[in-house]
């Protein structure tokens, strides 16, 4: 079994608590890479990786607020992690 089906499974197990955690992880994430973003000014590339942060941000909480099935939570905040990292390393090169 691979570590990300064993973070998913547990992920499933203790959903709701995760939920609440994962929430805060993204929006901060998300805050920080746009704080980042916006540091090099605001050109329309800012602008769109701006855009690519709210986006995943806002689904990943919307799939939280809509009660969407664990798995789909699950892989929408590993995508926002994984997205806002890269943009907040690519932004404070």
């Amino acid at each position: 079994m691979t570590l990300y089906a064993k973070l998913n499974k547990e992920f499933s197990h203790n959903f709701l608590g995760y939920s609440a955690l994962a929430m805060i992880v993204s929006t901060c994430l998300g805050g920080i890479a746009i704080m980042t973003t916006l540091m090099h000014g605001h050109d329309a590339l800012q602008m769109f990786l701006v855009f690519i942060s709210v986006a995943i941000c806002s689904a990943h909480n919307a799939s939280i607020l809509t009660v969407q099935k664990p798995s789909i939570v699950f892989h929408l905040f590993t995508s926002s992690v994984l997205i806002n990292t890269l943009l907040i390393i690519g932004n404070s090169i």
